[in-house]
């Protein structure tokens, strides 16, 4: 495995998510949960300006052996969401930690400290 980023929090679904300077966050899978699916070849994201709930399926992950669903970390509104990895799919395979899926607004900011720091998460996977 990998080293798990510092600078991100983790959700117990492999879902990462980072605090951008702008109180936005950005949110991907994990290095773990792309080894276990394998080849990544299709990725449903959430609608833009879509209000999500923490824990909630947002969206899909195809490998050619599984589908896993995509969780919202915490709450929010989808701001953005990257077109580039609908097209380039496997790119999470080479770059999990870059390859950011959506950013969100945060509804309350404080939820990020209820997941898991790097150490919490390596500990869980």
């Amino acid at each position: 495995m990998s080293t798990i980023p510092t600078d991100l929090r983790y959700a117990s679904t492999h879902e990462w998510a980072r605090l951008e300077a702008d109180g936005t966050v950005s949110v991907g899978i994990t290095d773990h949960a792309q080894e276990a699916l394998g080849d990544i070849v299709f990725i449903e994201l959430p609608a833009l300006h879509s209000e999500l709930i923490a824990a909630q399926p947002v969206g899909v992950v195809e490998s050619v052996k599984a589908a896993s669903d995509i969780h919202a970390p915490i709450s929010g509104k989808v701001i953005a969401v990257n077109e580039g990895l609908v097209d380039a799919p496997e790119g999470v395979n080479t770059h999990p930690y870059e390859s950011w899926f959506y950013r969100m607004q945060p509804n309350n900011p404080d939820e990020l400290q209820q997941l898991l720091d790097a150490e919490g998460y390596q500990a869980n996977t």
